[in-house]
């Protein structure tokens, strides 16, 4: 038995849920690095059920802190989207004041013939 055949059924043999077979055993008994595997494992397993159990307690004004960043990221956040929809506005207004410069242009040059065509 080879310690890469045993890499991924050593985290599940550290938590219980899978018992390693005979042969497998055997290597880990004799095999100092995979010992070291499942010992981390194991101790990592011992780390994450204490951080489940540990209650942190914020330093006194941290979350007034973090709640005046929160509310002046908003802030921002509706400003550049007022913003943004102001150069929406903008560029809808150039747009239809182009197009009606356009549509006048071509009025006059319209009236414009035909006064030259009624003349001549």
């Amino acid at each position: 038995m080879r310690c890469e055949q045993l890499t991924g059924s050593l985290s599940d043999a550290a938590d219980g849920s899978v018992l390693l077979d005979g042969p497998s055993r055997a290597h880990v008994e004799h095999c100092l690095r995979c010992q070291a595997e499942l010992a981390q494992y194991r101790k990592l397993l011992r780390a994450l059920r204490a951080l489940r159990t540990e209650v942190l307690v914020p330093a006194p004004g941290l979350l007034p802190e973090i709640l005046l960043h929160l509310e002046q990221a908003g802030e921002r956040r509706a400003i550049r989207s007022i913003l943004t929809g102001r150069r929406v506005a903008y560029l809808g207004g150039i747009a239809a004041a182009t197009a009606a410069g356009a549509a006048g242009a071509i009025v006059l040059a319209s009236r414009s013939r035909r006064r030259m065509s009624l003349a001549g």
